[in-house]
């Protein structure tokens, strides 16, 4: 056991995204191509005498307590544990908010693997992703980390090799999107066959190691829902191929897109350009970084 972790909570992206189709009991069916990137929020948890569960973020519009999911994850293996220790959790947050890049979950996944750690639960990985998806269906994929065929509701993890390296540039409008609003304009029914990307053949160019075939995949669905309301998501794509990415891609529900470049030189122009881009008003953050496939402990 130990008093005190510093943890890196890392973001993902969808390199595919298919539904398919709504259950009957309201959630949507989906196959999906999950990757982690190398942008992380850093999270600090000591352990305190005082009992009970203490969170705190840097940023004023991330809630702390009950309503941060960090916060139910430290309580959801206090209480099954009875953990009698109180807990402090700090949350840097780097991953853009509300973004498409799974950063509530991921941070909930952190929290887990460090309660295990910092308690000694002996739980394994797979115990710790069976209680995550009662917080999100991202939370276990979070834990998995790298590369993964997601299916279910998300939760049905499929590892895969690791996707081709290459550098990837983020980029968050100026626009947050809710995902239940997303999915619940989402009309499967009366999407076209060319609108649902090809998971299967990405699953295969991601196992031959083929980058050009990976991109030639890329496919998300939600961006007909998306794209429509917030035109500037189409926009920031267009830069980013414009300035030599070989393909761009709304992430989960938006609004953060992302870029894939061979070569770095091009990306750090795409990042300077898109920093610029309207005076600086098209978009809210914009990163470097590339495909994390290594998993590390935490």
């Amino acid at each position: 056991m130990t008093d005190h972790l510093e943890l890196k909570a890392y973001g993902k992206i969808n390199l595919g995204l298919d539904v398919v189709r709504k259950r009957e009991d309201g959630y949507h069916e989906v196959r999906m191509i999950m990757q982690t990137v190398g942008l992380y929020d850093k999270i600090l948890m000591d352990k305190s005498g005082r009992q009970g569960i203490r969170t705190e973020t840097n940023l004023p519009y991330v809630p702390d307590g009950e309503g941060n999911l960090a916060y139910r994850a430290a309580k959801l293996l206090t209480d099954e544990f009875q953990i009698s220790d109180g807990v402090e959790i700090k949350i840097k947050k780097c991953i853009p908010v509300a973004a498409g890049m799974a950063g509530g979950s991921t941070d909930a996944a952190a929290v887990l693997v460090g309660m295990n750690r910092m308690f000694d639960l002996g739980l394994t990985r797979r115990e710790l992703m069976a209680r995550g998806v009662k917080l999100g269906a991202d939370v276990p994929y979070c834990i998995l980390r790298g590369t993964a065929l997601s299916e279910g509701i998300g939760e049905v993890l499929t590892e895969l090799p690791a996707a081709p390296q290459c550098h990837v540039v983020l980029a968050k409008p100026q626009v947050s999107v809710s995902t239940k609003a997303v999915y619940g304009k989402l009309r499967v029914a009366e999407l076209k066959k060319e609108e649902h990307p090809d998971i299967d053949g990405m699953v295969e160019a991601i196992r031959k190691n083929d980058l050009n075939g990976v991109v030639a995949r890329l496919g998300n669905v939600l961006e007909t829902v998306t794209i429509p309301e917030h035109p500037e998501i189409g926009t920031i794509k267009k830069i980013l191929l414009d300035h030599g990415a070989e393909g761009a891609l709304m992430s989960g529900s938006g609004p953060t897109v992302f870029g894939i470049f061979k070569e770095q030189e091009a990306a750090k122009e795409a990042c300077g350009y898109l920093k610029e881009a309207e005076n600086g008003r098209l978009t809210r953050q914009v990163y470097l970084t590339s495909f994390f496939n290594r998993k590390p402990a935490r």
